[in-house]
């Protein structure tokens, strides 16, 4: 139980980053449960979360309870979503990897899908040593999170799809499943939104990917990010780019059929992909501002989802 001068903290905490950030004004964020979150799915009880794993599976239900904490619809009966999975780099077979799946319906439009996804596999364990992953991409399921519990008790104009993926260290394999298996038509998602190491910079530099291929989505990233508390960067999403990240997480999938994608995530870093990637080596402030941003950008967009409509049309036609 928390202490009186604890809670005054925290609500003090989500106050003035409520009162003095333009850009998410009507946001609000529990730092406690968002860190709480990225604690959680990087300790080391979860072993690395890789997928087919013990720490996988309790990381399935970590994020399970807290899908139905935040009362999201289920398509089915479950927010589990199985399917069969080889692993690309060593042909090891899985059949028991999970898609982590949950809804909040419309007000206005509720046959029109907008999906934000975050994957929440990792390495596992190497040579003995626990990779957390905390950005890499706990960070992004606990920000995937954070969106869900404001869209519950904000609710959106369309509806949002929540997307928790399996096996994306293993060749992208829970977005590929879901783009070939997917809950609702293709043709009623509007555009991808998605999460993958938002946490661990300390230039306060966040990229938003993808305008390069969509770029009527360019203004509408800048509109929603122009007063955000994190500089917001576009590129890595072309060969004009040292690195072209198009292909690099799990909105490659949606890009490869025609779905337009915005992908928030930092730089890489000397914690990438090593097992110093845990909760004490992210910038939980840099982090709290980055989900305060991408938050923003997901309010802005919902309400602006006629003209993502309207410019994607005009873009498949070439008449943009």
């Amino acid at each position: 139980m928390l202490h009186l001068t604890q809670k005054f903290t925290s609500f003090s905490l989500i106050l003035l980053l409520t009162l003095t950030t333009a850009c998410a004004q009507e946001i609000t964020v529990d730092r406690d449960e968002l860190l709480r979150d990225v604690r959680t799915l990087a300790s080391d009880a979860l072993e690395g979360r890789e997928a087919g794993s013990v720490g996988n599976k309790m990381a399935q239900v970590y994020i399970e309870e807290r899908f139905r904490e935040l009362g999201l619809g289920k398509f089915g009966d479950s927010y589990r979503h199985k399917f069969d999975h080889i692993n690309q780099r060593n042909g090891r077979e899985f059949s028991d990897v999970v898609n982590l799946i949950g809804y909040i319906e419309g007000s206005v439009h509720t046959d029109r899908y907008l999906v934000v996804t975050a994957h929440y596999d990792h390495l596992g364990i190497r040579n003995g040593e626990i990779y957390n992953g905390a950005d890499d991409n706990a960070s992004g399921t606990g920000g995937l999170m954070a969106a869900a519990r404001w869209f519950s008790e904000n609710p959106p104009e369309n509806s949002i799809i929540f997307i928790a993926f399996d096996a994306e260290e293993q060749g992208l394999g829970g977005a590929w499943h879901f783009v070939e298996n997917p809950v609702v038509p293709l043709e009623q998602i509007v555009m991808n939104v998605n999460l993958d190491m938002i946490s661990a910079n300390w230039e306060n530099e966040l990229y938003a990917v993808g305008t390069y291929h969509y770029p009527f989505l360019k203004p509408l990233v800048e509109s929603a990010t122009g007063d955000a508390p994190v500089n917001v960067l576009f590129g890595y999403d072309s060969d004009e780019w040292e690195q072209d990240w198009t292909m690099a997480s799990d909105h490659g999938p949606f890009h490869q059929k025609g779905i337009p994608f915005i992908y928030f995530g930092v730089e890489d870093h000397e914690h990438y992909h090593q097992p110093t990637d845990t909760y004490e080596n992210i910038n939980h402030d840099f982090y709290l501002d980055a989900v305060y941003t991408i938050l923003g950008f997901l309010r802005d967009i919902d309400g602006r989802l006629d003209e993502v409509v309207e410019a994607g049309d005009r873009h498949e036609t070439g008449h943009l």
